[in-house]
């Protein structure tokens, strides 16, 4: 794949994955937490299962695949105008989306998912939740954002 077009996916890629994780921490975690606990959690779980299939997998992790590419292309043309910017890029996404949703998200939804919804747990637990999980989002949401930046400051 050329240099050119690996840039180009690695921008369409990371900025539909920041603009997703942007939805996420802007309204809908918010949204959902208007709702009555034993609702928000039913939805959340809904959420959680459609997001494992392929419009979000392939977006997630095919980004990856591109993510990697690039900090191998850019570790080899060290030196080179945008080297730098371009394994700045990859990091941010590799690190603070793909390692941050493995490391924190997953387990949050995976706690989440046992919980029956209009359990005393679920009503106890649902708060932490969309907090923490939100806040890590967040994170994920400006290291894809910021990879976008990165990628294109690299052309």
């Amino acid at each position: 794949m050329s240099n050119n077009l690996l840039l180009t996916a690695g921008i369409i890629g990371t900025g539909v994955v920041s603009g997703v994780f942007f939805a996420f921490s802007g309204f809908i975690m918010p949204g959902l937490g208007h709702l009555r606990v034993s609702q928000g959690v039913a939805a959340m779980q809904a959420i959680n299962v459609t997001a494992v299939t392929p419009p979000l997998m392939v977006a997630l992790f095919g980004t990856a695949a591109v993510c990697l590419a690039i900090a191998v292309e850019a570790a080899l043309s060290w030196g080179t105008p945008g080297a730098a910017l371009r394994l700045l890029a990859a990091l941010l996404y590799l690190v603070g989306v793909v390692g941050v949703t493995m490391a924190c998200n997953v387990p949050r939804n995976n706690a989440l998912a046992a919980l029956p919804p209009e359990s005393a747990q679920a009503a106890s637990y649902w708060a932490n939740y969309l907090r923490e999980w939100t806040t890590w989002n967040s994170v994920r949401t400006l290291a894809s954002g910021g990879a976008t930046l990165a990628l294109l400051a690299a052309r």
